[in-house]
């Protein structure tokens, strides 16, 4: 077994087990962690795969402004953790008996996979490539979601002033 195929195994069952643990805890903030866990191994994955930037763009992004944004919610909120009841012995075996099945679907479909012959330019300038990409032949999407994203914050904002001024008319 080579370092490099130890290392997939590690991170692999890291994300695997994050994703677990997430739908499996019952504490919200627990959840949260645990998505981090997984976000954080998948980023590893990617270095593996030589996608350096999609792996710092992948912590930068998910681990910590999706993390930190979805904290924020749920502190935001008034949830209370003692309303969620734990699910049975049932519930988790059911869990259990779909997560294998996905597994074996997965495992199924990529053994029979055929991916044919690998590409010998794919180590070079990934970050340049994406760059010349983006802001060349995908600019008016990338303009177009950067619009769609400031539009999404605004509305957030004046709901959640809304909500604010009707709870200050109802005290």
């Amino acid at each position: 077994m080579s370092g490099e195929f130890f290392i997939f195994i590690v991170l692999s069952l890291i994300a695997i087990g994050g994703g677990i643990m997430m739908i499996n805890l019952t504490k919200v903030v627990h959840m949260v962690v645990a998505l981090v866990f997984t976000f954080i191994s998948i980023a590893g994955i990617y270095v593996m795969l030589s996608a350096e930037f999609i792996a710092v763009v992948q912590i930068l992004i998910y681990s910590g402004a999706i993390t930190i944004m979805m904290l924020f919610g749920i502190m935001l909120t008034r949830h209370n953790d003692k309303s969620e009841t734990s699910g049975g012995g049932f519930r988790k075996f059911l869990i259990f008996l779909a997560i294998l099945g996905f597994g074996l679907v997965f495992y199924l479909g990529i053994y029979q996979l055929e991916l044919g012959e690998p590409s010998t330019s794919l180590h070079e300038n990934n970050t340049e490539q994406i760059g010349i990409a983006l802001y060349s032949k995908y600019i008016i999407p990338f303009e177009l979601t950067s619009v769609i994203l400031l539009v999404a914050l605004i509305g957030a904002i004046v709901l959640a002033k809304r909500d604010d001024e009707e709870g200050e008319e109802r005290e």
